[in-house]
């Protein structure tokens, strides 16, 4: 897996302070798409141990209240694989700290696939459904168009049912 880039001390993709990895690879090609560049799963630089160690090294930093960790894309759940690593190891190593994750998959598709799934509830909050142009609207807070929800994951999870996060 590569990687499009990486953002410490994020304010704009989660609540409070967020450290932001955006991951490259996108089979969705939404139109309108905000990070295009990341549809090539080849763009970007190689998602190594080390980065991942960078990664929970900076959501543990002494003394910064950083809130959790992000997953953008391109797609993050077209690498189920290294990032349930990834999420596994914030959920251990990293206490208090939550993650979220932007997704064009909607919530039910990915309860459908194992390896999505497993990699899903490790997750407390999941921006879920493709980009809609046509719905598009900038008012929104954490999306960008009006099909897509914000959902609280292990809620969700525990009763069966959506569960959306309250701005």
């Amino acid at each position: 897996m590569n990687y499009a880039d990486y953002k410490r001390f994020d304010f704009l993709n989660g609540s409070g302070i967020r450290h932001s990895l955006f991951v490259s690879g996108c089979h969705f090609h939404c139109k309108g798409c905000w990070n295009a560049v990341a549809w090539n799963p080849t763009f970007g630089k190689p998602y190594t141990a080390e980065v991942e160690t960078q990664i929970i090294d900076d959501l543990n930093i002494p003394g910064i209240k950083v809130q959790g960790l992000s997953l953008l894309g391109g797609e993050p759940f077209d690498h189920p694989e290294p990032l349930t690593e990834l999420v596994t190891r914030v959920n251990r190593d990293c206490p208090g700290k939550d993650i979220w994750c932007w997704t064009g998959f909607t919530f039910e598709q990915l309860k459908e696939n194992p390896e999505r799934r497993d990699m899903l509830r490790h997750l407390d909050v999941l921006v879920d459904g493709p980009f809609d142009i046509n719905k598009r609207n900038l008012k929104l807070k954490f999306r960008g168009s009006s099909n897509q929800r914000v959902i609280l994951v292990k809620e969700s999870l525990k009763k069966g049912r959506i569960v959306l996060k309250v701005h």
